[in-house]
């Protein structure tokens, strides 16, 4: 899996997503757009386009994170509870600020999203028998219980239509002007790429890394401070897409081994173009409705999910 094929494959998917849609718009008329034409591409097309690249590689490069801090092939945002964490501190921003903006949305759920994900970094620490896949149903336990109050919150002040659109995301509604915030991914994927080294140091332990001279903390803290931001920030735009962040670079680590510095590239190019598949499929499959990205992601994840369950040998459950 080289870089020199995976670009080529992530322009020809980024172009087809440009010409699908209820719209009929063919590479055809690219020399004699209508007005009407040129405003679907530029309002509605071409940021949903960019909304999927950022998503993907952000996502899926977030997984890695976690996966390499706590040494744990089946640990990411979804199983160890960050969006259950973030779907909650929305709701709450709505509750305590009624008439809450995006952004404060987003600082609120950044808020719960980092202390869940310390809170499940915590309980990992005091587990003795951190079985490999004990750990990640930890994690998918704490996010249920959030996710129990997150639902009961919702119901109990008419809020669930509402809880609905972050359960399940979709790229349906993703248009200029409502999409920006995720923006925020690229420069803390760009710092994922600079501390990758330390992240790598950081996954052996504490004591590892103290004896090379590391701030073990520091390095955790920063770690998970990008998978915070970036999935409150999906979760606010976009809503919950599941399993991204598992199987992508679990994908990787079996085509390229576990070098996270080596790794993060083809991470964040397979996680945007495994989208944008999922993406197009999404939009096809029952034309001219749609298939909310989330669904397609969780089908197709779930079941490379259990693929990657079966596939490890007995010795290392």
């Amino acid at each position: 899996m080289r870089i020199k094929y995976l670009l080529p494959l992530l322009i020809l998917l980024s172009l087809s997503s440009l010409f699908i849609g209820v719209q009929d718009i063919s590479p055809l008329d690219l020399f004699r757009f209508t007005d009407d034409q040129v405003q679907t591409i530029l309002i509605s097309r071409v940021p949903r386009l960019l909304s999927i690249l950022i998503v993907g590689m952000s996502l899926s490069v977030c997984g890695l994170i976690m996966q390499q801090l706590t040494q744990n092939k089946f640990v990411s945002p979804t199983t160890a509870g960050t969006m259950d964490w973030a779907r909650l501190g929305i709701l709450v921003a709505i509750l305590v600020f009624s008439q809450a903006s995006t952004i404060e949305r987003m600082f609120v759920a950044f808020l719960f999203a980092l202390g869940g994900t310390f809170l499940f970094m915590k309980i990992l620490e005091r587990i003795r028998f951190k079985n490999v896949i004990f750990v990640p149903l930890v994690g998918l336990m704490l996010g249920s219980v959030v996710n129990s109050v997150t639902t009961f919150l919702a119901y109990r002040y008419d809020l669930i239509q509402s809880l609905s659109s972050w359960m399940q995301g979709s790229f349906s509604l993703v248009i200029r002007g409502r999409y920006e915030i995720l923006y925020i991914g690229i420069p803390l994927v760009v710092i994922a790429f600079l501390f990758a080294n330390r992240f790598t140091v950081a996954g052996l332990g504490r004591d590892f890394s103290t004896n090379l001279g590391m701030n073990y903390q520091r390095i955790m803290n920063v770690g998970l401070l990008i998978v915070a931001m970036i999935t409150a920030t999906i979760v606010v735009t976009i809503g919950s897409i599941p399993f991204l962040g598992l199987i992508i670079p679990n994908i990787v680590s079996i085509m390229r081994g576990d070098n996270l510095k080596n790794s993060l590239p083809q991470t964040a190019l397979f996680g945007a173009i495994f989208l944008l598949i999922c993406d197009i499929l999404g939009r096809v499959l029952i034309y001219p409705y749609e298939i909310p990205i989330g669904l397609m992601v969780g089908v197709i994840g779930s079941a490379i999910f259990l693929y990657l369950l079966l596939r490890r040998p007995k010795h290392a459950a």
